[in-house]
């Protein structure tokens, strides 16, 4: 992982600042930058290309379209407790990756989606691993992720990372995935 100097995006990229360059186990190069404002629109766009299971995964709800306030909590974050990652192929939006603290900065939630065509190249791995570094870099000592039961990639995935799954309390149709930083003997690699 490098960090891209805010002088000097990729060319064809849509990182101006605060961009960072990940590499997947598969060899496919992307960048991410934290969300600001100006990305409602762009994100809009991405969330409408999810397929309907893809949305219902990231927001545990089927909606066929996201709203202006939801594009609103997730573009107008504090950057501290909340930021929510964007990933670009060049100046295309590939996914979101957002981390949620609770205000004692102990634990956080994680949620990512990513568009159909570019699944299956390490893009979730490599973003759940970010977020986690992430996490860990603000003294965040658990991470957690809230799937639905049949999101069987995600939760495949989160488990391959160290995650324990255990039945989400009061909804049988929902799985907790809980995971400790700072373990010194795990390594969060992408």
């Amino acid at each position: 992982m490098s960090t891209i100097p805010a002088a000097a995006p990729a060319q064809g990229s849509d990182c101006i600042t605060d961009c960072t360059a990940l590499a997947t186990w598969t060899g496919f190069a992307f960048e991410v930058r934290p969300a600001t404002p100006d990305d409602e629109g762009r994100l809009a766009d991405f969330l409408a290309r999810l397929t309907p299971d893809d949305r219902r995964f990231r927001f545990l709800s089927g909606m066929p379209k996201v709203g202006h306030d939801l594009l609103e909590r997730l573009t107008r974050v504090d950057h501290d407790r909340t930021v929510d990652f964007l990933a670009f192929d060049g100046d295309v939006l590939i996914a979101s990756a957002m981390l949620a603290a609770d205000p004692a900065m102990e634990r956080a939630e994680v949620a990512i989606a990513i568009l159909p065509e570019y699944k299956h190249r390490g893009v979730g791995w490599t973003l759940l691993a970010h977020l986690a570094r992430f996490a860990e870099s603000k003294g965040i000592g658990l991470i957690e992720s809230v799937e639905c039961r049949d999101n069987f990639e995600a939760i495949g995935v989160e488990k391959d990372m160290g995650f324990s799954a255990t039945s989400y309390p009061g909804d049988p149709t929902l799985v907790l995935l809980t995971r400790k930083l700072g373990d010194p003997n795990i390594e969060l690699t992408s």
